[in-house]
């Protein structure tokens, strides 16, 4: 392993836990205002579509949006599945079958 991503690693770990262990200090003392408690539940939301956008629209570096980018269906299904039956993992489930169908027809 190369020493920068190592310190890079290392350095993620201790920021990561850093803020977790803050809030144990701080325990029941800690109260955030409303607006900031409901806008924290779009968080996870947010953080999974920066994560799922750029390799659904670029799999391979450029933009993609042409119907051999099996990820594309496979993403659509996934959040159709999710908004229609609010089953999280059946929607991941259901995603990675329109994804490998896509793949094993394309």
């Amino acid at each position: 392993m190369k020493l920068d991503l190592l310190w890079t690693v290392l350095g993620m770990l201790a920021v990561t836990y850093s803020v977790r262990v803050s809030f144990l200090g701080f325990g029941q003392r800690l109260r955030f205002p409303a607006w900031l408690q409901r806008s924290l539940h779009y968080v996870p939301a947010a953080v999974l579509t920066a994560l799922v956008a750029p390799m659904t629209l670029a799999p391979q570096g450029a933009l993609d949006v042409s119907l051999s980018n099996a990820y594309l269906p496979g993403v659509l299904a996934t959040g159709l599945a999710a908004w229609w039956t609010r089953h999280t993992l059946g929607a991941i489930v259901c995603g990675f079958v329109v994804y490998a169908g896509w793949r094993w027809l394309g």
